[in-house]
């Protein structure tokens, strides 16, 4: 019998007993959606954070303080001091560090500002001008500090726009006085509306000299972080290296394991967040699969029941011509058929679930979540549904061929 006769003879069957196959391919199509959602968002958010990573240009290095963290337990060497003013003068040295073109302090500090009666909570940024350029940043109103605002620790302050917004309203900021730890600052501009850079939301932020920052609202003498631009993007390894040899000589280590400070690329960034991404894309995907795990088990069970039922049928297939050979095939046909529809009716409803949420993820997360559609997994998806068939249609299809043909023809 041919391949295509016992097909049409597997979906008949199939067809004959619409609400026990669909039933039975439920499990299926829940584990397919699954995996589709989980990698479509698991892609959506690493092109996200990939983006916002990239958005402060793929020239730039971040110096930071303590060893790298490896786990929650050096979350701690975030606060350490070991990079201050004297480490700040050492890499601006062109001798030292050749092919870096600007430098910036960085230091950060939740904390809360008001006006009159009216207080918002955002975040203090303590830095230099050159942060604007850096970050993209341009003021909607008003102006940004200068180099002579840092030297002389001047108390002015650039508002994000949600924290302008919410303290003035439609009222003009510029030139008026908000207070941060009851110290006044004069409002020099207003960002207009930025979003996220680089994991920072720049809309709550409160941008000041980070002089400023440093002696009169945090009460330290070190930086958070050091903002390097190298001169093109084939310095950066050059510049990297120059800044290491550089801090290890200031700070007599002579083993890099011992390092008191961490220098990141973008490149480095994107590297990290991608292995942490598909770190947890893959564990969610295991998850999900235990559902394809359970959907084949029970495709199993109501082949076995199937087997059961039919039992004159097969006798009576086998007496009219039919080899064992043709039954394995119809079963196995019949299993492949149910897990493969089950497959793509998951793929459609997975990636309309992945779509609806990359909707409501870009409306009330962030404005720049995209869908992505998850071709691979798709690809694999089909191939485990096919596989399940198989793998758990085998059984039933031996047990439906090694029915003796007489008994089953006397079977009630």
């Amino acid at each position: 019998m041919s391949l295509l006769q016992l097909f049409k003879i597997s979906s008949g069957a199939l067809i004959a007993n619409k609400s026990r196959s669909a039933l039975t391919i439920l499990g299926i199509v829940i584990g397919i959606s699954s995996i589709i959602m989980v990698m479509s968002i698991g892609k959506g958010a690493e092109g996200l954070i990939l983006g916002q990573i990239q958005g402060i240009g793929s020239k730039t290095i971040s110096v930071e303080p303590g060893r790298e963290p490896k786990g929650p337990a050096d979350f701690a060497e975030m606060f350490v001091d070991s990079l201050g003013d004297r480490e700040l003068d050492a890499l601006m040295k062109k001798s030292n560090v050749r092919g870096a073109s600007s430098f910036t302090p960085f230091v950060i500090q939740p904390m809360t500002v008001s006006y009159g009666s009216e207080t918002k909570r955002g975040s203090v940024i303590g830095t230099a001008p050159d942060i604007f350029r850096i970050f993209d940043l341009s003021p909607d109103e008003g102006t940004v500090f200068s180099e002579d605002d840092v030297k002389s620790l001047s108390s002015v302050v650039v508002l994000g726009a949600n924290i302008k917004e919410d303290l003035f309203g439609l009222s003009d900021a510029v030139g008026e006085k908000v207070k941060i730890k009851n110290r006044t600052f004069r409002v020099m501009g207003v960002m207009g509306k930025k979003g996220q850079v680089s994991f920072l939301n720049m809309d709550d932020m409160i941008i000041m000299p980070y002089t400023t920052a440093q002696s009169y609202l945090m009460g330290i003498d070190y930086f958070h972080n050091i903002i390097v631009e190298a001169e093109s993007e084939d310095l950066i390894d050059e510049t990297v290296s120059d800044i290491e040899a550089t801090l290890r000589e200031l700070h007599d280590i002579t083993d890099p394991e011992k390092d008191d400070f961490h220098v990141n690329t973008q490149a480095d960034a994107a590297e990290i967040v991608g292995s942490i991404t598909g770190v947890l894309t893959a564990l969610l995907v295991a998850v999900a699969a235990i559902s394809l795990l359970v959907g084949g088990i029970g495709i199993m069970n109501i082949m076995l029941v199937s087997v059961t039922e039919r039992t004159r049928e097969i006798g009576l297939r086998k007496a009219l011509g039919a080899t064992s050979e043709d039954i394995l095939t119809q079963f196995l046909l019949e299993a492949v058929i149910l897990t493969g529809a089950g497959g793509v009716i998951g793929i459609g409803f997975g990636s309309l679930l992945s779509f609806l949420a990359a909707i409501v993820l870009s409306q009330f997360v962030a404005s720049g979540w995209v869908f992505v559609f998850p071709l691979s997994a798709a690809l694999v998806g089909l191939f485990i549904s096919a596989a399940i068939g198989l793998g758990f249609g085998i059984y039933p299809a031996k047990e439906a061929a090694s029915k003796d043909p007489i008994e089953a023809l006397r079977y009630e």
